[in-house]
């Protein structure tokens, strides 16, 4: 009879097995991690497995601005937001200063102003270069401006903010390594495998260390600055985190779904 048992009770773990190879549960995407010292919280997706989309405005045209507002939307979808994170900078009604790309549908151009002036004077958006998110059916990129407006590619969700973070693998030259400007930053990058690799200080610090995270941590060759300070924020339950920003809400922003 013990016999018998053993055998239907690894019949039983066999096909649990079975059933997990090919039905996958999403493993916690985001986790705490630390660089030189500095705390981060780290969010990963796989673009071509993973349902990560862009979110701007409800069924009433309304742009969200909460994460709680978008995660409450999608649960009446019978959906779950795993996490969310502001994917760039806004205006004051809440809409993107440049490029937005929702389901295949371009809502706002991309921006080719420039600004000139002083490294601390010119907003963060304009400084060069900027650059573009975007996912498609061949997974994720990270773009120049430039670059995008050259090839157009084909594009189902895409934002546009600035400054590029990393390059092909080299940091945007316009940093400096010892700049006192230190705030809360947030970014994305694409990394090693296709993988899109989110990122968002725990305290302070400089677009040169933030670039290196991304470059030297994360392994991502091309990375994008997506906001600071106060107007950088993240959703996250299972780490306690459902930010607000100071500015009274957010524009565009990313999730991933389950």
């Amino acid at each position: 009879m013990l016999c018998i048992k053993r055998v239907a009770l690894a019949t039983v773990l066999l096909f649990v097995a079975a059933i997990a190879a090919v039905q996958p549960v999403l493993a916690q995407p985001c986790e705490e991690q630390v660089f030189e010292e500095s705390k981060f919280i780290v969010c990963t997706a796989t673009p071509r497995r993973d349902d990560l989309r862009l979110f701007w405005k409800d069924a009433h045209g309304e742009p969200y601005r909460r994460f709680t507002t978008i995660a409450e939307a999608v649960a009446d979808q019978g959906r779950m937001l795993v996490f969310a994170m502001n994917a760039g900078m806004y205006l004051t009604d809440f809409s993107p200063i440049g490029l937005y790309v929702e389901n295949g549908h371009e809502l706002r151009p991309a921006s080719t102003k420039t600004m000139n002036g002083p490294p601390g004077r010119v907003p963060n958006f304009y400084k060069n270069p900027n650059g573009v998110f975007l996912l498609n059916d061949d997974g994720a990129d990270i773009l120049t401006t430039a670059d995008y407006l050259q090839r157009r590619p084909k594009t189902r969700f895409a934002t546009q903010s600035g400054p590029m973070l990393v390059i092909k693998n080299k940091l945007n030259p316009i940093f400096i390594a010892d700049s006192t400007d230190r705030t809360v930053r947030s970014g994305v990058g694409v990394c090693d495998g296709g993988l899109v690799r989110f990122a968002i200080s725990g305290g302070t610090v400089n677009f040169y260390d933030f670039a290196r995270l991304f470059r030297d941590h994360l392994r991502c060759p091309n990375a994008l600055f997506l906001d600071g300070g106060n107007g950088a924020g993240i959703y996250e339950p299972n780490l306690g985190r459902s930010d607000m920003s100071w500015h009274g809400g957010y524009g565009p922003v990313i999730g991933l779904l389950d």
